[in-house]
């Protein structure tokens, strides 16, 4: 039996997919395993039972990562199961930053009493003129799940689009049109682009990359777009930009002080992911994971643990172990296991960082006292015997 708690509202579809052996809790520190979405865990103490948080969503800034790995706790993320909400959204986007939809829109309402809005909507009509996506060129920095798509779709609209990522994985290289330019800097990008819109994760490397250097080598009335996490971009100086003309829109999904109000922002309430299919999606990801994970050890998506999976637990028995990334782990495991005259059927390490994972099938029981042995080696975080 699993016991499991729900930080959040997760979509029934991804909780109907679990079975009579799981149980929902009221307290979060007697769970097996946490589902969040945008809940804060920063604070939260954990329970010594907690094995899996599973973040129905992409972004995991909400949870104490470090802390997690430390006491042995996986964390999953679910890449790519909200990509085409975001990819939508983006598109919109760049339709409202080009064509001044929304001051439109804003004087009907405001000309609703007017008896001859028709007529009167000819004239004013002129002041919300803008552009077509057709021909303009996009540059898109990061080519993950989200960004192959919104290159894709771009295409689809006649715009020319250029693709920028070092890192691109082979799944996506496969699944981008061959028509997208591909852009060797993204300084190169910045400088040919009537479109930037940027999908990388947030990390040091990539806090606040698109700076008042950045945007200096920007065309002049360039549109930004930000769908992927606020501080990403330096909002001081992309205000500043939007004062002075040199960019026309800053689109983002982020509402920050900063950027609020501000002439030009367009600013959407974090509503990327804000779909039923997107929830659907991310719960029933987020739950195949976690499921996979406490009933077979199998890691997949995770954001702080290696991905590792040996399949389903058969007639062996199955050790876990997640450990710190140091020499000579392995040989103390099976040294233990030796000395207890126990037969190793198959083996798999992996590492991520600073820490490993080993899983271990024993063709015959495991006793607790082997158990306690491993779990007794320095460096060893966590220890599960699965059957």
């Amino acid at each position: 039996m699993y016991k499991y708690h729900c930080l959040n509202p997760i979509s029934e579809v991804g909780l109907e997919r679990l079975t009579e052996a799981y149980v929902p809790v009221s307290d979060a520190k007697t769970a097996d395993a946490i589902l969040v979405r945008s809940a804060g865990m920063h604070d939260m103490e954990f329970g010594e039972n907690l094995k899996a948080i599973a973040r129905a969503g992409a972004g995991v800034n909400n949870i104490p990562l470090e802390k997690c790995a430390e006491e042995g706790i996986v964390v999953f993320n679910t890449p790519g199961a909200n990509a085409n909400g975001v990819k939508e959204l983006v598109i919109a986007g760049m339709l409202l930053a080009s064509r001044d939809i929304l001051g439109g829109i804003n004087w009907v309402q405001e000309n609703e009493e007017d008896g001859n809005i028709a007529k009167d909507a000819e004239k004013a009509k002129k002041a919300f003129a803008g552009c077509e996506l057709e021909g303009k060129k996009l540059g898109v920095i990061g080519l993950g799940a989200i960004g192959v798509l919104v290159a894709n779709a771009a295409m689809h609209l006649g715009m020319d689009v250029y693709g920028y990522d070092p890192y691109v994985s082979v799944e996506s290289a496969w699944k981008l049109s061959r028509n997208i330019h591909h852009a060797k800097s993204v300084d190169e990008l910045y400088k040919e682009c009537d479109y930037i819109t940027i999908h990388v994760p947030a990390m040091e490397s990539t806090k606040g990359m698109i700076d008042s250097n950045a945007i200096s080598l920007m065309k002049k009335d360039v549109v930004v777009l930000n769908f992927a996490r606020n501080v990403l971009v330096d909002e001081e100086a992309m205000v500043d930009a939007l004062i002075s003309g040199k960019v026309k829109h800053y689109v983002t999904d982020f509402p920050t002080p900063i950027v609020a109000g501000v002439k030009g922002a367009i600013v959407i309430p974090h509503l990327g992911a804000s779909t039923e299919e997107s929830e659907d999606n991310c719960a029933k990801m987020a739950v195949k994971e976690m499921v996979d994970y406490l009933e077979n050890g199998n890691i997949t998506n995770s954001v702080n643990y290696p991905n590792c999976n040996m399949g389903k637990v058969g007639d062996n028995k199955r050790i876990v172990l997640l450990h710190h990334n140091v020499p000579n782990m392995i040989g103390q495991f099976t040294k233990v296991l030796a000395r207890d005259n126990m037969n190793i059927a198959d083996l798999v390490n992996k590492s991520k960082g600073g820490y490993a994972y080993t899983m271990i099938d024993i063709d015959s029981d495991v006793p607790e006292t082997v158990a306690e042995d491993l779990r007794a080696i320095k460096d060893v975080l966590r220890v599960r015997v699965l059957n």
